[in-house]
């Protein structure tokens, strides 16, 4: 009985080991995670998703612009009513019950011009109508073909500032879906070293945690042969009781930053990763004025100022057209013919025209369209202000962003060097303090240059990415492999 709970027992145990074996766990680097975080976010699939509303909309633009064909038709329309008549005969007026069965198709195609601004269409129709009373009656109408054009001539073509403004809408928006990777990029570089910074600051917890044991445990030994005061073995003491406390927040901060870049990758919230800080950066120095010349270029932000000017350009073209006189041009040429037959209602058919011109005359109107044209002529004022004052800062952006990223690199350096010379001075002081060369003091002295060099050295390095992405994202330009960046629009689509 004993032997088979023993074995129970040593099965349960193997059996967390196995699960405890079993949980994913990963070494990535800071491109791994960037390029995880591309394909599988919450953000990489809303930023899709907006690109492709932005497609679509662009296809129905370009749809609009061709021929479309409509059937219009109305196969049965049945109507028993009551109609008020007037009797010949009595001279009386009266309802009389009527009976109709109609049934009509219309064809019709529609082209815009947008040279104009008007619209063309071609159209044919048949119709029926039979009269059920006591003298049944069929008649049939028939308008083989007929061609017509209708035309605003106040001014205003909507078609040719939508060709304006729409090719410029999509083509920024293609470039925002590029930018939005590199702001995606941006997101990932930081919980990466949200995650990198708290598992450092683990390793550091848990050396702490170690030195300052050996370090009480030392202290209680010399201070039974009195080299050590009481004083200073209370201090190691606090030491060590700071330690722990320290190893517990850092648990949980890694932990926390854990759950946070598990969330934003969507791996299962059980999933370890363990950062590989990078250890080489690109040797770049940017030009100021290449950047700015990129920029220009490839930033969406200007092509969004030109899609702006145009905008208000149109708002103050229609706002004019509706200043003055409004005149409408409709003409219609086509065939027509009616018959009791079938048969006949092709046959010999009549032309048929109809011509309106229609006027607008505004003759007292108190002002109104007077100030809405100012007012779109003001809002047009202040946007042109607005957008002006927009590349001003978006060009001194640019030269900041260049400086900054220029001078991180030597930062980094720097900061390598401060944290290889701070470790070193911390295991120097470590082993004098073992054999009673410095105090306590000192010794705390060196354990926190040792991490606020850490910690600059991380800091430095994530500045660093942070800088990097940000001016790929202004630029929209890969400074590395020299390169406009761009997309698989197509395989978006098909996706």
């Amino acid at each position: 009985m004993k032997k088979s709970i023993l074995l129970l027992i040593a099965l349960f145990v193997l059996l967390l080991q196995n699960v405890n074996a079993q949980k994913d766990s990963y070494v990535l680097s800071l491109d791994e995670v960037v390029k995880i975080a591309s394909q599988k976010s919450l953000d990489a699939f809303r930023y899709k998703n907006m690109y492709l509303a932005s497609y679509w909309e662009f296809r129905y633009y370009k749809a609009d612009k061709l021929p479309s064909l409509s059937l219009a038709a109305t196969p049965l329309d049945f109507n028993h009513y009551r109609k008020r008549e007037y009797n010949f005969q009595t001279n009386e007026e009266e309802y009389v019950l009527r009976d109709y069965l109609n049934s009509d198709m219309s064809l019709q195609l529609n082209q815009k011009i947008g040279l104009t601004g008007g619209s063309f269409f071609l159209s044919s129709e048949l119709g029926m109508v039979k009269n059920l009373g006591d003298d049944p009656t069929t008649s049939y109408q028939a308008t083989p073909v007929s061609i017509g054009y209708s035309q605003s001539l106040n001014g205003y073509n909507s078609l040719r500032w939508e060709s304006k403004i729409e090719p410029i809408k999509f083509e920024k928006a293609k470039k925002e879906f590029v930018q939005s990777q590199e702001n995606l990029a941006m997101k990932s570089t930081s919980m990466f070293f949200e995650l990198v910074d708290a598992q450092i600051q683990l390793k550091i917890a848990q050396n702490n945690m170690a030195n300052a044991d050996t370090l009480y445990k030392i202290g209680k030994g010399r201070f039974q042969v009195g080299t050590v005061t009481q004083d200073e073995l209370l201090n190691l003491e606090l030491g060590q009781l700071n330690a722990q406390q320290a190893l517990s927040s850092a648990n949980l901060e890694v932990i926390r930053a854990q759950s946070g870049l598990n969330s934003y990758l969507v791996l299962d919230k059980a999933t370890l990763v363990n950062c590989q800080v990078p250890s080489e950066i690109p040797t770049l120095q940017v030009s100021a004025d290449e950047a700015l010349d990129l920029a220009l270029r490839n930033n969406p932000d200007i092509l969004d100022q030109s899609q702006q000017m145009l905008e208000q350009n149109r708002a103050v073209a229609q706002a004019r057209s509706q200043s003055g006189l409004n005149t409408s041009l409709y003409a219609v040429f086509g065939l027509n013919q009616s018959a009791e037959n079938f048969d006949m209602v092709y046959d010999q058919p009549d032309q048929s025209q109809r011509l309106r011109v229609g006027v607008n005359v505004p003759l007292v109107d108190w002002g109104r369209r007077k100030g809405r044209l100012m007012m779109a002529e003001s809002t047009r004022e202040v946007a042109n202000a607005r957008i002006k004052q927009a590349r001003i800062d978006f060009e001194q952006n640019i030269f900041q962003s260049v400086m900054e990223f220029n001078l991180q690199a030597e930062q980094v350096k720097n900061a390598a060097k401060a944290d290889t010379v701070a470790q070193k001075g911390f295991e120097v002081t470590f082993q004098r303090f073992l054999i009673g060369k410095v105090d306590v003091i000192k010794l705390n002295v060196a354990r926190n240059d040792r991490e606020s060099a850490r910690k600059a050295y991380i800091n430095a390095v994530k500045t660093y990415w942070n800088y990097f992405y940000r001016l790929r994202m202004l630029t929209l330009y890969d400074f590395v492999k020299k390169e406009t960046l761009t997309a698989e629009y197509d395989k978006i689509i098909k996706n």
